[in-house]
């Protein structure tokens, strides 16, 4: 499970309790808000309490110029020194939207940051993932900015994470992507969504779980699949809503895999 902004921060012990009582086994907690358990040791002794693996850090920066500026540098170099404590973690990088202004150069921006950002982490031995999505206000939410942008990525230092309510957000089929850029995936979203406007509790929206699911069950698909419901409850009630998705899984996605 992750979640958005600022709106958690500092309760990442809270909700590794509740993912555990949920069922689920992994987390992905967004790195600038962390709180105190940004302190591997006390990240590590919380994670084990609860019996629970560190799937993937969300980096989310804002990466519009061509080169780092020192601070996202800085943030993200604290990322990589993090993850080298938890072996086999994903850096999953992803850009804060900012607007499709200057599109064509920000874009190339990002490609060059996120390829520089994975190769340190690769340099480190940490897996590399970079995460579209899809606000009015991304650069990378439309058909053609994955064109562009997924095919610019280092494939030899990261990977791609489809977010399957982003993809579908931006005009597109969530699995026809998935299949077109099969060998990038190395780390995968799940959120529900029905166009009203945008993201629905899981379960109840448009998106198809159980085919995605069947499809990366049947290509052998190894890696951290994260549940992250961005629907309107989970703003009002996440615990609810997490408890409700681990449920969701448990009693109607996986009774349907073949």
């Amino acid at each position: 499970m992750s979640g958005n902004g600022t709106t958690h921060q500092g309760r990442l012990g809270h909700m590794i309790e509740i993912i555990a009582k949920a069922g689920f086994t992994g987390i992905q907690p967004i790195f600038t808000w962390m709180g105190d358990l940004v302190d591997p040791d006390l990240l590590e002794a919380k994670l084990k309490e609860q019996g629970i693996e560190l799937a993937a850090l969300a980096l989310a920066q804002d990466w519009n110029n061509p080169e780092e500026t020192e601070e996202e540098r800085k943030v993200a170099d604290h990322a990589i020194r993090l993850l080298e404590r938890f072996p086999g973690a994903v850096l999953n990088t992803v850009q804060i939207p900012s607007g499709r202004h200057d599109i064509i150069q920000r874009q190339k921006n990002l490609i060059n940051i996120v390829n520089a950002v994975s190769q340190r982490a690769a340099d480190k031995g940490i897996p590399c993932s970079y995460h579209p999505n899809s606000p009015h206000s991304s650069i990378i939410r439309t058909e053609e900015d994955y064109k562009i942008v997924l095919e610019s990525l280092d494939a030899t230092v990261t990977g791609w994470t489809p977010d399957v309510g982003h993809i579908i957000n931006g005009g597109m089929d969530p699995l026809t992507k998935m299949k077109e850029y099969q060998s990038l995936i190395n780390h995968v979203h799940f959120k529900d969504w029905n166009g009203d406007p945008e993201f629905a509790l899981m379960g109840k929206g448009k998106v198809d779980l159980l085919g995605v699911t069947q499809w990366l069950k049947d290509i052998n698909y190894s890696g951290w699949i994260i549940c992250e419901d961005e629907g309107e409850e989970a703003l009002e009630d996440p615990d609810f809503v997490t408890l409700h998705d681990g449920k969701w899984i448990q009693e109607d996605l996986v009774p349907g895999l073949k």
